[in-house]
């Protein structure tokens, strides 16, 4: 049982509601709610003395706050935190919101169309900022080319089996000439039809040490070298689709939350901690809920950020699909749009991959 848990089993019944009516007075309106307000609300008829009793030991406990002298209560973190995991009633989704989800997704194009479309629709069915990861591409590989374009730098172009093109420049060893660009892309092409990436990893290696002698120690250079621009672990950060970013940015917010807002996005448009915050995401099934410092990433901006992986066919984590917003999001709402947008999305994606 953890510490939060227990404080929550702790509370009596009035305590717990007042707990409850307080933090979602607060996701509502953002503002702090008072006793006055409470004594209209609650389901027995409680002075507002004695409610203001409760409070002040709710805030003891670590669960309210009072951002003002002789002001109401909004939730601390830890507060959220508490409310989200215990109390918090998640709503069944709305038919509009899905119609919406439904459209955007059925609307022709690639994936990354798709994911784009859906990183919009996100930000603005919820008047948060989205967050989309997309997955890599993993379609079988048709052909691969090493390009030469000067003495210090290479293109490989890499040809899906599904069309897909893909270009990437990277450093060649020293001294590669035509004819060994030429074997290195020769030797690729013999061992990659059928095969993916990920399928390719072992195999190479294993043919290259097999058939050392074979393949001219240049040629071997640059495949070893074309190759591993496709495995940076650098890659998987330029997969982040961000979209709504205006939406947080707007009305009367206080010049010192619209700075820390900015910072966050400036922090994820340099891809910065996004390895971490994928690991974070990719830790199991569901939607997942960071509040504030729970996350690095969004620990200064004071943000929360609602988000849930989406699979393949096998069951494999490829991506995720997210809403990020203030915390005093309306959780129960956007909680099941992002785990049907990212159960759909999954859906999708393993269905185009069969076909």
């Amino acid at each position: 049982m953890t510490e939060q848990s227990s404080i929550l089993d702790d509370l009596n019944d009035r305590s717990r509601e007042v707990f409850r009516r307080v933090v979602e007075g607060y996701l509502e309106s953002g503002e702090p709610v008072g006793s006055r307000t409470l004594t209209r609300l609650m389901s027995e008829k409680v002075s507002a003395a004695t409610i203001r009793n409760v409070m002040q030991d709710l805030e003891f406990l670590g669960l309210l706050n009072s951002p003002h002298v002789s002001a109401g209560r909004i939730p601390t973190q830890q507060g959220l935190r508490m409310f989200v995991d215990g109390l918090l009633e998640v709503r069944d989704l709305e038919a509009n919101d899905r119609e919406m989800i439904d459209a955007t997704v059925a609307g022709s194009g690639d994936v990354t169309g798709m994911l784009d479309r859906i990183g919009a629709a996100l930000s603005g069915a919820t008047r948060g900022a989205s967050l989309v990861l997309a997955p890599k591409h993993e379609a079988p590989i048709k052909h691969i080319e090493f390009v030469g374009l000067g003495h210090d730098r290479a293109l490989v172009v890499l040809v899906f089996a599904d069309g897909r093109v893909e270009n990437r420049i990277f450093t060649p060893p020293p001294g590669q000439t035509p004819s060994s660009m030429r074997e290195a892309a020769n030797f690729l092409n013999a061992l990659i039809e059928g095969k993916t990436i990920s399928d390719l990893r072992g195999v190479i290696q294993r043919e290259i040490a097999a058939r050392r002698q074979e393949i001219d120690v240049l040629a071997r250079a640059m495949v070893e070298d074309g190759l591993a621009v496709w495995t940076d672990t650098g890659d998987r950060h330029e997969r982040l689709i961000v979209r709504g970013r205006a939406n947080l940015l707007g009305g009367e917010t206080p010049q010192e939350d619209l700075d820390r807002i900015r910072e966050l996005f400036d922090d994820l448009e340099r891809k910065r901690d996004i390895a971490e915050f994928l690991e974070l995401t990719e830790a199991g099934e569901g939607v997942r809920i960071f509040i504030g410092s729970e996350n690095k990433l969004f620990s200064l901006s004071g943000s929360s950020l609602v988000v849930s992986p989406y699979m393949n066919a096998d069951r494999k984590i490829i991506g995720a699909v997210g809403v990020i917003g203030p915390t005093r999001l309306n959780y129960g709402r956007i909680v099941p749009i992002v785990d049907y947008t990212a159960q759909l999305v999954g859906r999708v994606i393993s269905d185009r991959s069969e076909r």
